[in-house]
């Protein structure tokens, strides 16, 4: 029998085997699509309009109702809005060959005027910070602006009640460890875990406190609804760990397990909240980690990382303890450079191995970049069709 996508994506998360894999494509930002590629998507398929750009930094284009129903998308993004109160943020527009903008923390983010295709970073504001104090007395955003949450549960309920599909709930700034190291900037931030780690716990235990107001609010607001938290922190790089896992577990994961066992915390009666994960690179090693921590979901899984391309591995070894979201197509090589038939056999074989027994939803690996040819995203979502059924 035919299921509702909130039904499916239900079924999955409890690693059961719904009618078909759920399927997502913009529900959360790192399962996004680049408003380039998006328009050209959207032209392949006949849809009149241009994109709007979903999120600055990232240049993520917004899918609409029309390409989330052409598609049959199963889950939506439901996001926080603006705050009132704008802080450090500012759009400084074109500099010097690059479009910039600072951002609610001060941070700054640039993107070249010719063939950019998101942001990077630019400006660390804490770099020269020296003492603890000088972390202390920065100015904070406030995570409970009350605008942050404008209209928030409506939105929620609109999903799931009319809409029938599931959502994801977005964060209001990036991962606790990636945003610290992005205020200090990353040659400081790693010299701090190795000399100064009062800097470091500094910076972490800041950001867990806004963190957990945050959150707390947002599973209060959504109570009744199963809450899927897009929480991050890249902990790899393409072909190990950033830092020793010794390091991590000694000064970055005590703060993953304290936010997600607080956010559990925070559910009430019929709530159920999954902790979703964004972890890019060669990670194996972090998985038990994560789940003693409370992960429940691991995104996006990134085959194409040192110790990562067996899925049927990690189906047999982590199935049972953590949902995949992602690790449908290698999106380095074979989706944007690959032919359409390179991506059907691909995509193939990531479903015959993270398909059985429910666990899995079909998503990009992190954001479908720019440069990818819409034929061999549809070649990507057709294979879903014909192999995706349970």
């Amino acid at each position: 029998m035919e299921q509702t996508s909130q039904e499916r994506l239900t079924a999955a998360l409890e690693h059961r085997e719904p009618d078909r894999v759920p399927f997502d494509l913009g529900g959360a930002l790192v399962t996004g699509i680049n408003v380039n590629s998006l328009r050209r998507l959207r032209r392949q398929l006949g849809l009149p309009g241009e994109p709007e750009v979903l999120d600055q930094v990232t240049q993520i284009g917004k899918i609409d109702e029309d390409l989330l129903d052409r598609l049959a998308v199963d889950v939506e993004g439901v996001r926080p809005c603006p705050p009132a109160s704008r802080g450090q943020a500012r759009d400084l527009g074109l500099q010097h060959r690059h479009y910039r903008l600072i951002d609610e923390f001060g941070m700054g983010w640039q993107m070249p005027a010719q063939g950019g295709h998101y942001y990077d970073l630019y400006l660390s504001p804490l770099a020269q910070a020296q003492t603890v104090g000088d972390v202390e007395k920065y100015p904070w955003p406030d995570p409970l602006d009350p605008d942050r949450f404008e209209g928030l549960r409506h939105w929620a309920d609109q999903v799931v009640i009319e809409r029938k599909r599931g959502f994801v709930a977005e964060r209001m700034s990036s991962g606790m460890w990636e945003h610290a190291m992005w205020l200090r900037g990353y040659e400081q931030f790693f010299t701090d875990m190795a000399l100064r780690p009062e800097m470091v716990h500094a910076l972490m235990s800041k950001e867990l406190e806004l963190k957990m107001a945050y959150w707390g609010r947002v599973v209060e607001l959504l109570e009744g609804h199963t809450v899927i938290v897009s929480e991050a922190d890249d902990l790899g790089r393409q072909d190990g760990l950033l830092v020793s896992l010794e390091m991590y577990k000694e000064l970055i994961w005590p703060y993953h397990k304290r936010l997600f066992e607080f956010i559990k915390g925070k559910a009430r009666g019929a709530t159920k909240v999954y902790i979703f994960f964004h972890n890019d690179g060669a990670i194996y090693e972090t998985l038990p980690l994560l789940v003693e921590a409370g992960v429940d979901i691991i995104n996006p899984w990134q085959v194409n990382c040192k110790g990562m391309d067996d899925t049927a591995k990690f189906k047999r070894q982590w199935g049972r303890d953590l949902t995949v979201w992602g690790g449908s197509c290698d999106t380095q090589h074979v989706l944007p450079f690959g032919t359409p038939q390179q991506v059907r056999d691909e995509t193939r074989r990531r479903i015959e191995d993270l398909a059985p027994g429910g666990g899995f939803i079909f998503a990009p690996i992190h954001v479908i970049q720019g440069d990818v040819p819409p034929e061999n995203i549809m070649a990507w979502w057709e294979t879903l069709q014909e192999y995706g059924s349970y």
